[in-house]
């Protein structure tokens, strides 16, 4: 399947979509939490999570229902620089893994084996590969070219391959929810992109390099060292504060789509479970381009990368858990699926002292 498959919109129409969680809906879903069986507070940060709920779906008894992925896939011209402990050759590998047919189903790598406990779908999109990746029915093709330039010394993206692949985002995110999708999940492949996610994460955030950058793949403290310097020599080179154009400068084609996907599913008031870090940058992107955004982010953990306190921070999401995740793929994002749904399921099918008769 190509990206042009599906159908299109504009990167103007998209953010202006994006509107703000239903306030009424909210009010109303805290005024039925003090009213269900059960002392105030006892569900904990269940109770929260089921008033975000109800605003992202307008209502005060949500129901979502189905699960998706979708896993974005790019490489990194900055990851010639010898940023990350696994070669580039990995990126095609894995996109590979994920469509593979396996004795328990589609899909070889983590976030299918997630996917399929949750009974999440998963999505796979080619967003820059540098490969020749083979044909697949189930491979969205939506690269404009193979992986980005070296972000070091020049712009990662051009304007208008930045905005294509934010489109593709959002176009697969439309195609997920009119198969039934009401929780979506971003997630990327790519080698060496936590080095574009934590320089969008510093300039966006205005922080120094060190602080927001880690070991990624799990790079020993030399090559950490280098890569703060690379991610810092970027930052130097330009001085681009505007969203799009920081996105371009310094983002991933990846993260391009995965911004495209939360928009997408804002503007069409579904909530966005976000994995990780590199998830993170781009959700620092799409609140600089449309405040209401936040509205719709249901962080699933805190992971292990340095910088994703911060973006966590900056935002005022909490996590849903810390368990030392950093793999990526949208895995984190699958394992909270769960609770959501859960915490949905407390506000619309408990009932209320009154309704059970049980004097309060």
């Amino acid at each position: 399947m190509t990206i042009s498959d599906l159908a299109s919109t504009t990167m103007s129409t998209l953010i202006q979509a994006v509107q703000p969680a239903d306030a009424a809906a909210m009010n109303a879903a805290r005024t039925r939490q003090t009213q269900l069986t059960k002392p105030a507070g006892a569900l904990g940060d269940l109770e929260e999570l089921a008033v975000r709920l109800a605003g992202v779906f307008g209502t005060d008894r949500p129901h979502p229902r189905g699960v998706a992925v979708i896993v974005a896939a790019g490489d990194h011209g900055v990851a010639a620089d010898g940023v990350s402990a696994y070669p580039a050759e990995v990126t095609p590998a894995m996109v590979a893994n994920f469509l593979a047919d396996t004795p328990a189903g589609p899909g070889g790598a983590a976030v299918n084996a997630l996917a399929r406990t949750v009974g999440a779908r998963v999505y796979v999109m080619d967003a820059g590969v540098n490969a020749d990746l083979p044909k697949h029915p189930a491979l969205v093709r939506a690269a404009r070219r193979r992986g980005t330039r070296n972000l070091r010394i020049e712009a990662a993206m051009t304007r208008e391959e930045t905005e294509a692949l934010i489109l593709a985002g959002a176009a697969l995110a439309r195609q997920a929810i009119a198969n039934g999708a009401d929780l979506l999940i971003p997630g990327e492949m790519g080698i060496g992109n936590t080095t574009p996610a934590a320089a969008l994460t510093a300039r966006l955030l205005g922080l120094d390099a060190a602080e927001v950058t880690g070991r990624g793949t799990g790079v020993d403290d030399d090559r950490l060292s280098h890569k703060v310097n690379v991610i810092r020599e970027a930052l130097a080179r330009t001085d681009a504060s505007d969203p799009l154009e920081v996105l371009a400068e310094f983002g991933g084609f990846e993260i391009a789509a995965m911004l495209g996907v939360m928009l997408q599913a804002a503007a069409l008031r579904r909530a966005v479970i976000l994995d990780g870090f590199v998830e993170g940058s781009a959700a620092l992107v799409g609140v600089a381009l449309a405040p209401a955004l936040r509205d719709y982010l249901f962080p699933a953990g805190e992971c292990a990368e340095a910088g994703h306190a911060a973006q966590l921070e900056f935002l005022n999401l909490s996590p849903m858990f810390r368990l030392g995740l950093r793999l990526g793929e949208g895995t984190g994002g699958v394992l909270a699926a769960p609770l959501l749904l859960s915490a949905a399921a407390t506000l619309r099918e408990m009932r209320t002292f009154a309704e059970a008769g049980i004097p309060t």
